[in-house]
């Protein structure tokens, strides 16, 4: 029985161009009801849809990432548009800031990201949300556009307790990566905050392979060790956090079918 939706891969990375099926057959076996491959640019978007297009669980995220938004044209954002009216596109993502790389200015991600809000919001389509190292500014943006009125998820959640309770109180998703299951992570308490009726489950593969398999390339099949951490943390089994996590993904993604 299918348990799980990993709601945030980069199935198009050419680090999976030699066994792509076999990883998505692994995560059908492994429980698996459905993968969001994500964009990040419109290249990374294009293929993304293309995966989608070829395997009937997998589903794709459209956008531009903040650490690859400097000097894109107007002439991309309007393809993202179009890629994301595809039948299968279900969120525009992965966006937001990045204040840790920094390769655009802060003004050109922030307007980045507004436009791409703009955009889901038009297109009814909720939003996959990064922030790194830039936790005032996006909480900023989120309150100035209305972000919990679009609907999205905080993809690979990063800030201390004091930013968790803004998020939640935006009714935003959260979503935890492999990295909960580090032996030297601060995520436990943080994970404990979050309402079950809140979380999402992702693996952000090939990225955060969980133990004990750090080292290795991530992929979907690999959400089962992050499911069992965050349900050791939460106290329910993981049946139950299959179940519930998954209500949820089909909340925020209505364009997702399993």
């Amino acid at each position: 029985m299918e348990l799980f939706i990993d709601t945030h891969a980069h199935l198009d990375f050419d680090l999976f161009d030699e066994d792509r099926e076999i990883v998505i057959q692994r995560a059908i076996k492994n429980g698996l009801a459905a993968i969001i491959t994500i964009g990040t640019d419109l290249e990374s978007s294009k293929r993304s849809v293309e995966i989608a297009e070829k395997y009937a669980m997998v589903f794709a995220a459209v956008g531009i990432h903040p650490t690859e938004c400097a000097d894109v044209p107007d002439r991309d954002f309007e393809m993202i548009e179009e890629l994301a009216q595809h039948e299968k596109v279900v969120a525009i993502g992965e966006v937001g800031l990045d204040y840790y790389h920094m390769r655009a200015p802060k003004d050109v991600q922030k307007n980045a990201f507004l436009y791409q809000a703009h955009l889901a919001e038009k297109l009814g389509l909720p939003l996959i949300i990064h922030n790194r190292d830039s936790h005032d500014d996006m909480y900023a943006l989120i309150k100035e556009k209305n972000i919990s009125d679009i609907g999205g998820v905080m993809h690979s959640f990063s800030g201390d307790q004091e930013f968790l309770q803004k998020i939640l109180a935006t009714d935003l998703y959260i979503s935890f990566t492999g990295n909960v299951t580090f032996k030297n992570s601060k995520l436990d308490e943080l994970v404990a905050q979050v309402p079950l009726e809140r979380l999402l489950l992702e693996t952000d593969s090939p990225f955060l392979t969980p133990v004990p398999l750090r080292g290795k390339r991530n992929e979907p099949g690999f959400l089962i060790y992050t499911a069992q951490k965050i349900a050791e943390i939460k106290q329910v089994s993981v049946e139950e956090l299959g179940k519930v996590t998954t209500e949820n993904a089909l909340r925020l993604f209505t364009k997702l079918r399993i």
